[in-house]
């Protein structure tokens, strides 16, 4: 899957591909490819392909407080950022072919995301190591992904505020 090229990897669209067919095949409608080798790397770094109605629970990076960035290689997101009430304190449509690319999220900043189109395919880059979301970084006011009902309702309130 990994195209090298005297030692370095290439991220092309063989490789993005690659990746979309997984996510589609995905319960979730998303798969990562890391490009750190383990989990206690210093510094993560992995494409995100995503299918529109894959869920992304809005939550926030605390404890340990770590930035989050990203480039949308291919596709469409909005950009949500919330308030501590879940209120949209913004949006931002990200859509590399309108000039609009990604995005470098502060620590203890609530955001989700939305993808609007297939084939959608993100690069990030997160301190290390690993730390999956804790219950406290992830928004009270949001559904648990397990809540089919509430996360199609609640993603259903998020398209309505789509320009």
């Amino acid at each position: 899957m990994t195209n090298f090229q005297n030692g370095v990897r290439i991220i092309d669209a063989s490789l993005l591909d690659e990746t979309t067919a997984r996510a589609k095949r995905s319960p979730r409608l998303r798969m990562n490819f890391n490009f750190h080798e383990d989990l206690n790397d210093p510094l993560n770094r992995l494409l995100n392909a995503m299918e529109p109605g894959t869920y992304l629970r809005p939550h926030r990076h605390c404890n340990p407080d770590r930035h989050e960035i990203f480039l949308l290689l291919r596709g469409r997101v909005a950009l949500f950022l919330f308030d501590g009430a879940g209120n949209i304190a913004d949006l931002v449509m990200l859509d590399p072919l309108r000039g609009c690319y990604g995005g470098e999220i502060p620590a203890g900043v609530w955001h989700g995301l939305l993808v609007l189109e297939t084939g959608t395919v993100l690069y990030e880059i997160k301190q290390g190591p690993f730390a999956p979301l804790t219950p406290d970084n992830l928004a009270p006011w949001s559904p648990p992904a397990d809540d089919a009902g509430a996360v199609r309702r609640y993603m259903e309130e998020l398209y309505a505020h789509l320009p």
